[in-house]
């Protein structure tokens, strides 16, 4: 009896197990089992057979992705259909389309941390900042909406435990992000759209940085009544659990594009180059320089594309016909003018939708007046893109190259090394999400969230790490302020120049800072004469 009160007596836990039918390699990342399903006999899956000790086969890191790993003996073979492989390219591909500055003259060779700085360049830094800040409107307007697409959800119990599940597991610090926050986030983003009246017919919705379609899922069911809609879902990455195959709706259309933001040509998507729909750009925490490339490729590459292919090329004409003509007489020539000059341009006076046959040079001469004339009051000083809706998030991870604000920064007499150091900065704003807890997860709503959110808290924990000998120098309010303020000074150089481009653009606090302190949403719509006309 008295040794019960023996350290040393206490029983030693049992040690975990595998599920059954599943392998036995232990994941040290994620404490627990792996989940893939063994050979019949086998013990370890595929990916982990070298475990097997009666396993002879050796398997070594695949040369394109070594997260990967396959047997020696069949290298080759495995080479020819790896996921990882270089694939074809798409034809809406179009290398650096997006990327902005191309004079690399510009961009700062050394790029010092913030560590490093001495306290006179940190005060100097801290005086630009507030200089180039000064008459800028810092205090935004609180635009915290909603929609009754989410109020179901919102309301299900389900969602509920699921969010008590995911609280468990996603603390950072004062700012508890759950489904419900998520949730609230959505339906203010939704409500946002429609009070700018971009929840309408006969649009297509492209999301950036899509993942799991989360966003586009939501904006389809609060179009659950409108036809004509179509979405087209951008994520350079492949990912899991996608839930855009889960809607309902038949009528919508919904396309993956599995490419880099920097390289995507919108006017080259076969949907879009098929359908000249007005395009609504959405994205939720579009990180960083990715907002960037998101703008330049809505307002530059594809409205610049789209402007310059209003007028269809003429048809090409059959090279027999024109033998054949040119070897007849004056009078067989006279009447072949005439009917396709006369009749011809007559009978179709009505019928313009349908596409012009081949036809002889001075029979485009006669009727391309004609259908120029006929368009001019349809097409110009219009622009295709009818919105721009879009969740800022990590200004840490924004890139001099691709910024679309470098024209103002210059304005107020900064450079590449100022954003530099204030993209780093920024960090400042959010320092209360670096803490986390426990990772693990069993539910794929949660797993996905908890990757997500780790993606944040790593950028969030590189950038923060080099500034922590900052500490004695400036308070953590003092620290947040400056943040803050470097956040909205980059976001004001996007401003200018969707301004500059024919845009009225906006920031709003679209969620509470206790859902997310991320919570600002950048909206945009073309000015009042150039808003496009829906095609119903």
């Amino acid at each position: 009896m008295a040794a019960r009160g023996l350290p040393g007596a206490a029983m030693a836990a049992p040690e975990p197990e595998p599920e059954p039918g599943r392998c036995a390699h232990f994941v040290l990342r994620k404490r627990r089992f792996c989940r893939m399903i063994p050979a019949p006999g086998r013990r370890f899956c595929g990916e982990h057979g070298h475990e097997e000790e009666q396993s002879d086969r050796k398997r070594i890191p695949c040369p394109l992705d070594p997260k990967h790993t396959v047997y020696e003996d069949q290298l080759q073979k495995h080479l020819k259909k790896c996921n990882s492989r270089e694939k074809p390219k798409p034809v809406y591909f179009v290398q650096d389309i997006n990327a902005g500055l191309k004079d690399v003259a510009e961009i700062p060779e050394m790029q010092v941390p913030l560590s490093s700085l001495s306290i006179e360049e940190l005060q100097n830094l801290i005086i630009k900042l507030k200089k180039a800040s000064n008459g800028l409107e810092l205090h935004l307007k609180e635009q915290i909406l909603s929609h009754q697409a989410l109020q179901e959800a919102l309301n299900d119990p389900k969602n509920g435990e699921s969010a008590f599940k995911h609280l468990k597991q996603q603390v950072w610090s004062d700012s508890l992000i759950t489904i419900e926050g998520f949730g609230h986030g959505i339906a203010s983003i939704l409500g946002n759209m429609e009070k700018l009246h971009l929840l309408g017919p006969g649009r297509c919705f492209v999301e950036f940085g899509a993942g799991r379609g989360k966003l586009s899922h939501w904006v389809d069911i609060a179009l659950e009544n409108v036809e004509g809609v179509q979405f087209l879902l951008v994520e350079r990455a492949t990912t899991r659990f996608k839930v855009d195959g889960k809607h309902k709706r038949r009528d919508s259309i919904f396309e993956r594009l599995q490419v880099d933001i920097q390289h995507l040509c919108l006017n080259k998507v076969p949907i879009l180059e098929k359908k000249r729909l007005p395009v609504v750009g959405i994205g939720k925490h579009l990180c960083g320089a990715a907002t960037d490339l998101a703008l330049r490729c809505l307002v530059e590459s594809y409205t610049t594309c789209c402007d310059g292919e209003d007028e269809e090329p003429a048809p090409k004409r059959c090279r027999a016909a024109q033998t054949e003509i040119r070897t007849e007489n004056n009078v067989w020539w006279n009447l072949a003018l005439r009917c396709l000059v006369e009749s011809y341009t007559t009978c179709c006076d009505g019928e313009d939708e349908e596409p012009a046959p081949k036809r002889c040079r001075a029979a485009q001469t006669e009727v391309a007046p004609h259908k120029s004339a006929g368009n001019e009051s349809t097409t110009e000083g219009q622009k295709p893109v009818a919105g721009i809706v879009i969740a800022l998030c990590c200004h840490h991870k924004c890139d001099w190259m691709h910024y679309v604000g470098r024209e103002f920064f210059k304005s107020v007499g900064l450079g590449p090394l100022e954003f530099h150091y204030f993209q780093r900065m920024s960090s400042w704003a959010t320092c209360g999400m670096r803490e986390t807890t426990s990772k693990a997860s069993t539910s794929e709503d949660s797993e996905d969230q908890t990757n997500d959110t780790e993606e944040h808290e790593q950028a969030l924990s590189r950038t923060e790490s080099s500034s922590d000998t900052l500490q004695g120098i400036l308070s953590v309010e003092e620290r947040k302020e400056i943040g803050c303020l470097c956040k909205r000074l980059i976001d004001h150089g996007r401003i200018e120049y969707l301004q500059q481009q024919g845009y009225k653009a906006a920031l709003q606090y679209y969620t509470e800072s206790a859902v997310s302190l991320e919570n600002v949403l950048l909206t945009a719509v073309p000015n009042s004469s150039l808003i496009p006309e829906p095609n119903t």
